[in-house]
């Protein structure tokens, strides 16, 4: 080998060397980088002839490649939208918030509201997802993902569905043999015993609800469900629902409209007017539980409304989010509902060092990273998402700094190597020519 290719085989270690302090030097910088994967210089030697022994024209070259597949370790944090994967996989993103906006994939999860309310990360990426219908269901075209934004609901409110009573109807009270359905409505019957209730329509206001009872026969009795707000609000006339309860000689309940088989409970459908606005409403009113004395009993004591379950709500804005192990996100409000409105994919590579890098710590795919393949988190080989907690660097400081003291040796060799060949030059430049 001639003094010439010392010289090329020391450029090549200074070069090597160099990207490999290059490597070692992002390493560093990006130590408290979230989701960073370390890069490492990988060694190879090139021949000038292949094949041969003793090859003295070996150079060298440098391959900077990072490990992906290392998960680095998992550290709390006190944001909701502070997201991390345990397991295999990325975040999907895109570079803005248009619908021609570049895909690429993350493990970088430091998400938080823009103005608009779209999550995006500390690199300005934007997390998408799949946008949940009613029922809290994936779309079917699950190539479908879209922004996920955390203010698209402004609130939210639940109509009443179902009513408990719990309450006791004296039973000594005055037998009125006459009465006809709808008399305690009219005003032509006393109740032997009445209360109103609210419940919640299907806007979240308050509709008050009356029920009246009175005393047919022996452990027999009479009830009327009636509207108590602005008549204007209902089509048709009190009462809404009317019927019979009877009991057993213990004061138990024993049936309830004379159903067959026998039941507690009852059926009352609020006729809205449509100048309202508001949904038709069934609501299933539980009496109790036949034979027992969990609901309306009859006993010798005064009557008395003793306790009420209902379902349902008034308005309540939004209050915060919360995100599932399986990537569900989860609208809180104020009047303590909740709402699926969005799941978080994860998206998963045949071969995953084999992403490209782009900015903002994300990547993107090769042919040799294969294509994505995106799947609900936590179920076909993709990861599980954690709340409030972001991936920490897989940056080992000590090891960097160890690569940094033996890349500067290797360095400071390799330019030896050519001053050394230089020097051998020059003696060879001043040999006598004759």
């Amino acid at each position: 080998m001639s003094l010439y290719g010392a010289l090329n085989i020391g450029v090549a270690g200074l070069a090597a060397n160099a990207a490999a302090l290059s490597a070692t030097s992002a390493n560093i910088a990006n130590v408290n980088t979230v989701g960073y994967k370390t890069q490492t210089a990988n060694f190879e030697t090139f021949l000038n002839v292949q094949g041969q022994t003793n090859n003295a024209g070996a150079g060298v070259s440098a391959v900077i490649s990072q490990d992906v597949t290392t998960q680095g370790l998992p550290t709390a944090t006190s944001s909701p939208t502070d997201l991390s994967i345990s397991g295999n996989g990325f975040f999907v993103v895109a570079t803005n918030t248009s619908a021609s906006a570049q895909q690429e994939y993350t493990r970088a999860g430091s998400f938080t509201p823009d103005e608009a309310g779209n999550l995006k990360n500390s690199a300005g990426l934007y997390l998408l997802g799949y946008k949940l219908d009613a029922n809290g269901n994936v779309p079917t075209d699950t190539s479908a993902l879209n922004l996920i934004n955390v203010s698209s609901l402004a609130g939210k409110a639940e109509a009443t569905s179902t009513v408990g009573l719990q309450a006791n109807l004296q039973s000594s009270s005055t037998l009125d043999a006459g009465y006809t359905a709808g008399d305690m409505s009219s005003g032509a019957v006393t109740p032997d015993f009445q209360r109103t209730v609210n419940v919640y329509d299907s806007q979240g206001g308050t509709q008050p609800l009356s029920v009246a009872f009175v005393k047919t026969g022996a452990n027999q009795w009479a009830y009327e469900a009636s509207y108590a707000g602005s008549a204007a609000n209902i089509t048709g006339t009190n009462p809404i629902k009317s019927g019979t309860i009877s009991f057993n000689s213990d004061g138990s309940l024993a049936n309830v409209d004379g159903a067959t088989p026998a039941s507690g409970s009852i059926s009352l459908n609020l006729p809205w007017a449509a100048s309202t606005g508001l949904a038709s409403q069934n609501i299933a009113v539980n009496l109790g539980t036949v034979n027992g004395t969990s609901g309306l009993t009859q006993f010798d004591t005064t009557s008395a409304l003793n306790g009420t379950a209902i379902n349902g709500s008034a308005f309540g804005a939004v209050t915060g989010v919360t995100v599932a192990k399986d990537g569900t996100v989860t609208a809180q409000f104020s009047n303590g509902l909740s709402q699926a409105v969005y799941k978080v994919p994860v998206a998963t590579f045949t071969n995953p060092d084999g992403l490209a890098q782009m900015n903002g710590n994300a990547y993107i795919a090769t042919k040799g990273s294969g294509t994505a393949n995106v799947n609900l988190a936590n179920s076909g080989g993709a990861g599980g998402i954690a709340a409030q907690s972001l991936e920490a660097s897989t940056v080992d400081l000590a090891t960097e700094f160890t690569n940094l003291i033996t890349t500067q040796r290797a360095y400071s060799a390799s330019a030896r190597i050519v001053t050394t060949a230089d020097q051998m030059l020059q003696q060879l430049e001043q040999l006598p020519t004759n």
